[in-house]
């Protein structure tokens, strides 16, 4: 039988960590990985190089989204770029992206930020097809956990982290296999809702105004503190004032 072709697109520690996944599960799926496209993100620190673990493993390196074979399966986790119709189309089976948030309520950025801005009691993360657009696509897996209370969002990533591979690895086989079914997003708005949320936002929902009640401003302190991004702050005297946490320290 012959080998079931995948193109990885992936960038971040999630990444990293599903393609080190995907690469030891080569033999015993049957899998031809043709090559990967990235962007290195410095602010989550050493350690996640996915160019490095590609060649490290004899992986090509694409470097632009035009240039991709065809192949199987196109497979992409937190990649920067949208891809276009032409490019999805280059897998003949399947393209899926694994969205670190519940589907359809958080398309876009910034999601674990504004399910505490809403007081959400749930969360999640989806794996659904690529379609043209951000985040479109058919849902095919998807798990879903309570926010626990007054919850802040470094916390809500890692929890979103810990379920995001471990939704990778349990359903690899069955993506590879075709063993899944499809469920429009459409059908669920309903009940979730649907929102779509970019990085530009966050420049505003980290801006504190200190006239607001004292529940509101807790609530978006935790909901902006980052570790390794800016702070959320007021402005005093026309200068910026940053709430830190003790365990956060600022990253210039």
């Amino acid at each position: 039988m012959l080998p079931t072709s995948v193109i990885f697109l992936g960038s971040k520690p999630i990444g990293y960590e599903c393609l080190d996944w995907l690469i030891s599960q080569k033999s015993k799926l049957n899998l031809d990985i043709l090559g990967i496209m990235t962007k290195s993100r410095k602010e989550f620190g050493e350690g996640h190089d996915l160019e490095a673990l590609a060649t490290e493993n004899d992986i090509a390196i694409f470097t632009d989204l035009d240039i991709l074979p065809e192949c199987d399966l196109i497979y992409s986790v937190q990649y920067h770029e949208i891809l276009k119709q032409k490019h999805i189309d280059k897998a003949r089976r399947v393209a899926v992206n694994l969205h670190m948030a519940p589907l359809p309520e958080y398309r876009g950025s910034n999601q674990f930020s504004f399910a505490i801005l809403e007081s959400k009691k749930e969360f999640g993360t989806t794996i659904h097809c690529m379609a043209a657009g951000v985040d479109n696509g058919d849902i095919l897996f998807q798990k879903r956990f309570p926010i626990p209370e007054n919850c802040w969002v470094d916390d809500l990533y890692q929890l979103t982290y810990k379920a995001s591979l471990n939704l990778f690895k349990q359903t690899l086989g069955h993506i590879i296999a075709g063993n899944y079914n499809r469920l429009p997003q459409e059908l669920l708005v309903g009940k979730y809702g649907t929102s779509m949320h970019y990085r530009k936002e966050m420049d505003e929902i980290k801006m504190i105004n200190t006239t607001w009640d004292a529940e509101k401003i807790e609530r978006h302190i935790r909901a902006t503190s980052m570790p390794g991004f800016e702070p959320p702050y007021c402005i005093q005297n026309g200068q910026k004032v940053y709430f830190i946490r003790d365990k956060d320290e600022i990253k210039n």
